[in-house]
């Protein structure tokens, strides 16, 4: 087992015991174990193997026992006997945004919530508010909350479900009868959420490899299984489906699954005016012979790639990100595609926290881990006073982090540039949380609201407004301020905010976190579109989120940007001319 689904596993104990209302000092190590092994860069499995588990902070003897089992199993018992005392209906409550184990356990115990309609009408008919610690702005989260669950249907993040896909692809890609194996469906398209893992295999020996898949550890049960199609649900809850085809079909399936329906329709319409039809089988030239299977009619045409296959269209290659029927046809029709964006394009990360705010790590560590990735600079922007939780800098905290910095880039020399820089909050009356003579003197500024998100329409958007006027501000971070399916977009006039940044040549991020994608593809292609920079940065708090950068450029390649409007992926010296304008 990889070390998410660890954490995961650790997290849902540490739910079921605060329901159940266990010891919370014993929650709270099963909680530190699962932040610690989440945020791990080493294979748990492997550190496990080679009795290096008490070694990592916090986890002793107790949980070490524990955690092995989880790996061998991927279960233990005392999850089970959890399970077993806890109703599944109130563990059901945990997926609701905004409810967490302390909170289902008190709508338990004082209501008798059982069940998620048991909720809605408790939330509808005003009961939940009487709770000692509960408000009717508790019952409004849980109403919205209930919403944005159902709204979703169970979609599971990309974040979640590209490394689940990435560590189902590495095991079966080692079995004898897999000749080729890849990902498929919206990961490959890099949704930001997905229905369900979608993974394409070729072999002559299809029911090893559906069997195989059946028994891997992290697969919780069964759902269908044929000769060579299998469906299973994984222990985090997504489920997959897995297609096993001939090595000759591997190309044409790959590329049929991959999607989207509306991509494939109009393919299929272009390839009939070649006299060709095209499906999860095969490229064929029909020969106008009656068969009596239809899809596999006419005379197969060989193709190697999906190159070849759109080159058998008239058309250049489409990239998988950008197969969602919105114009990408034409283009490849035209030869007018953008050249899209490449994690090897990103010269830099312009929003990182550290342990001076409320990141785990220190300014040369992150700095040190931006040089591993290729990087030529990174921006250290903790946040500032307002965030007083996340240990936010003031005027002279912030002087002294600068000393800190200019020791980091002493010791590292010139193997990469750390800028100083600050995450400033736009205040309720669009004010910056700094004096304007502090924010003068940084390298970068990126302004964000934290706060304030229940303001209207014309509130909200005066703040950013305001702040994308500052002298002082580089950069407006997650712009919209949601958290997928956990908090929607905050009311906000999108057109007016692109029109002042367009004018201020002000650029909007792109938020990398899985959790934020902010702005989405559809906004960034707009902001694009106007000509207004953008910047891709990951807001990592800790060196493993640094890795995250791969997201936001899938979230600007399916927005079709190409390398030039992102101010990350310029040299040095040209973002530093940006940066002072």
């Amino acid at each position: 087992m990889k070390n998410l689904e660890v954490a995961q596993i650790l997290e849902e104990i540490a739910d079921l015991m605060d329901i159940r209302g266990s010891d919370a000092f014993k929650a709270r190590a099963y909680r530190r174990a699962a932040a610690v092994i989440g945020n791990l860069s080493a294979d748990i499995a492997a550190v496990a193997k080679e009795g290096g588990l008490e070694a990592l902070p916090g986890i002793g003897k107790g949980l070490a026992t524990k955690i092995d089992e989880i790996i061998r199993t991927g279960t233990c018992r005392s999850l089970e006997e959890l399970k077993a005392e806890v109703p599944e209906a109130l563990r059901d409550l945990l997926a609701i945004p905004g409810v967490g184990a302390r909170t289902a356990a008190t709508l338990y115990r004082e209501l008798g919530i059982r069940t998620l309609d048991d909720l809605e009408r408790a939330a509808r008919n005003g009961k939940i508010r009487n709770i000692k610690g509960m408000s009717v702005r508790t019952e409004q989260r849980i109403i919205d909350g209930l919403a944005r669950m159902r709204t979703r249907g169970g979609r599971t993040p990309l974040g979640i479900a590209k490394p689940l896909a990435e560590e189902l692809v590495a095991a079966l890609s080692q079995l004898s009868a897999v000749s080729a194996i890849d990902i498929a469906g919206s990961i490959r398209r890099r949704k930001e959420d997905v229905g369900d893992i979608d993974l394409v295999a070729a072999s002559a020996r299809p029911d090893e490899v559906t069997e195989a898949l059946c028994r891997l550890p992290q697969v919780a049960s069964v759902l269908a299984q044929g000769a060579t199609k299998v469906s299973v649900a994984l222990r985090l809850g997504c489920q997959v489906d897995l297609r096993v085809v001939a090595p000759e079909q591997f190309v044409t399936a790959c590329h049929h699954l991959t999607g989207s329906k509306e991509h494939n329709a109009k393919l299929r319409g272009l390839a009939r005016q070649r006299g060709l039809r095209i499906n999860e089988y095969g490229l064929f030239r029909l020969d106008g012979e009656e068969s009596a299977d239809e899809e596999t009619a006419g005379m197969l045409v060989p193709v190697r790639s999906e190159a070849e296959l759109y080159a058998q269209l008239g058309m250049a290659y489409i990239p998988p990100e950008l197969r969602e029927d919105r114009g990408e046809i034409e283009a490849a029709l035209a030869g007018t595609l953008p050249r899209l964006v490449e994690p090897g394009d990103i010269k830099g990360d312009l929003h990182v926290h550290t342990d001076w705010s409320d990141g785990k790590n220190s300014i040369v560590e992150m700095a040190e881990r931006a040089h591993a990735r290729g990087y030529e600079y990174i921006a250290i922007t903790d946040h500032s006073q307002a965030l007083a939780m996340a240990g936010g800098l003031g005027p002279e905290k912030l002087a002294h982090q600068a000393e800190a910095i200019a020791a980091a880039q002493a010791a590292l020399g010139d193997k990469i540039r750390i800028l100083r820089g600050i995450e400033v909050d736009i205040l309720s009356d669009g004010r910056l949380d700094l004096p304007d003579e502090v924010l003068s003197d940084l390298d970068v500024v990126v302004a964000s609201i934290h706060r304030g998100f229940h303001q209207n329409e014309e509130q909200l958007t005066g703040r950013v407004e305001a702040a994308l006027k500052h002298p002082a501000v580089d950069i407006i971070a997650h712009p919209t301020g949601r958290l997928i399916g956990h908090r929607d977009e905050y009311a906000i006039d999108l057109e007016r905010v692109f029109e002042v940044a367009r004018r201020t040549e002000t650029a909007l991020e792109i938020n990398a976190s899985p959790d934020r994608l902010d702005l989405s593809d559809v906004n960034a292609r707009r902001a694009g579109e106007l000509g207004i920079p953008l910047a891709i940065d990951t807001d990592a708090h800790d060196l493993a989120r640094l890795a995250e950068m791969e997201y936001g450029v899938a979230v600007a390649r399916r927005a079709w940007r190409e390398r030039d409007g992102i101010i990350n992926t310029w040299p040095l010296e040209r973002l530093l001319r940006y940066l002072k304008d």
